[in-house]
């Protein structure tokens, strides 16, 4: 299990990224005692994203977080709705994979189901 991922956040972009976060299903949560004054961290089902104010942030271009949405196409629809720019990825499994900057401009891989074989155009083995 991927237990976190960390992302550095603009602090006026925050409140958005978390909002970002919640849409996808994941919940604010209160670190630790010796974290809780400079970080933010939301979860679902364990799996954690911490994110990290900086007035300087970083984002890459292709290294991202990937996230399987419960509700995937009601997902996708109300980012487009919120106003969100969403990429369609290669149906590279037979599942529906969309690309999406968060507010803070990170990179995150919507995923309607995990990657599992047969993959397609292959006999099972």
């Amino acid at each position: 299990m991927l237990q976190h991922v960390s992302v550095e956040v603009h602090p006026e972009r925050l409140d958005a990224c978390v909002a970002f976060w919640e849409r996808l299903g994941f919940e604010r949560m209160t670190p630790p005692p010796l974290l809780r004054d400079r970080f933010t961290w939301v979860q679902r089902e364990g799996t954690q994203i911490h994110m990290i104010p900086t007035e300087d942030p970083n984002t890459t271009v292709m290294g991202h977080a990937a996230v399987v949405v419960e509700d995937f196409d009601a997902t996708v629809e109300a980012l487009r709705s919120d106003g969100f720019e969403l990429r369609e990825g290669e149906n590279a499994w037979d599942a529906g994979r969309w690309f999406v900057r968060d507010p803070a401009g990170n990179l995150v891989e919507l995923m309607e189901r995990p990657p599992h074989p047969p993959w397609p155009g292959e006999s099972p083995a």
